[in-house]
């Protein structure tokens, strides 16, 4: 029997992680340990019968070393949009993106578990203009400094059932009459959740990807304009969509950190101007095809 640790795994993108291994015959008696904040939020989890949620808190580092030991692999996942202002990074992309990966490298380490699989997001860079790519780029290259078996994955936005992208300009279209949007003609290549859930199970259970960095995206690229149009249309709200001058978008997103689960902050402002799309002919790894976004999209938004 296999033991996974799986940090951030009853969240969105690290549920459908969960759920793609248990159902591989390679890892149908593999045993998940999910850790996460509130054991309530991960009932979904708890009927897969080797599924183990535990409520604890994972920046402390003897929590950390607890989990790790007896692990024959650890997936990494934590990832936030909205960390706050400040250099490098802002405090929550800091604490979450770089000082996290830090501590489950130092506990892999001392645990002696050396495969480790770490989701960072496309166009991560050191001199990138937000504070959350950079944040996500040191990330990585603390994991990649530890000399463990690595394997990154870099997605664009990942859109499902459950997500808080497309899902979002749906619901908010019920009452906004149309869109004044900052960054209208950024640039996307969406992928979706189930896509990279295959990758990352995929990736374990091939140990040629160990030390690979694979991008991931979807096969079509779409200015933000677009994907909030057609997600609008599609749940049956159809709305006008309104570029708007970058330094009104600045304004109107300042005024949106002061309110909780706001859509927009500076910073994501700053990621847009990185264009969140692969290089030509870059798909997804392990000869897999990407799913159309207008095949899945559809079957939830109408919900």
């Amino acid at each position: 029997m296999k033991r996974i640790l799986v940090i951030g795994g009853t969240g969105f993108l690290g549920s459908a992680i969960v759920r793609e291994l248990a159902r591989r015959p390679a890892s149908a008696d593999s045993q998940f340990t999910l850790p996460t904040r509130r054991e309530a939020g991960a009932k979904h989890l708890t009927v897969l019968p080797t599924a183990r949620v535990v409520q604890c808190d994972v920046h402390d580092p003897a929590t950390l070393a607890r989990l790790m030991t007896g692990q024959d692999a650890v997936i990494s996942l934590v990832g936030i949009l909205k960390g706050g202002e400040g250099e490098p990074y802002g405090r929550g992309f800091a604490r979450a993106h770089v000082e996290l990966p830090q501590k489950i490298a130092a506990a892999a380490k001392a645990a002696g578990v050396r495969r480790v699989l770490h989701v960072s997001a496309l166009k991560a860079a050191a001199d990138a203009p937000s504070g959350y790519l950079r944040s996500k780029a040191a990330g990585e290259a603390a994991l990649q400094a530890a000399g463990l078996d690595l394997t990154v994955f870099r997605p664009s936005v990942i859109f499902g059932r459950g997500d808080s992208f497309l899902t979002l300009f749906a619901r908010m279209a019920k009452i906004a009459p149309f869109f004044p949007l900052a960054g209208a003609d950024a640039r996307f290549q969406p992928v979706w959740v189930e896509d990279v859930a295959a990758a990352i199970a995929d990736s374990l259970e091939n140990s040629q990807s160990i030390g690979a960095a694979y991008d991931l995206c979807g096969p079509t690229q779409y200015a933000l304009a677009e994907l909030v149009r057609y997600a609008t249309a599609v749940s049956g709200h159809p709305r006008a969509v309104i570029g708007i001058p970058e330094f009104v978008g600045w304004l109107q997103a300042w005024a949106m950190e002061f309110i909780p689960n706001g859509p927009m902050t500076r910073d994501n402002i700053r990621s847009m101007r990185v264009p969140s799309t692969c290089e030509a002919g870059c798909g997804l790894p392990f000869g897999r095809v990407a799913t159309a976004l207008e095949v899945v999209a559809p079957t939830y938004l109408r919900d």
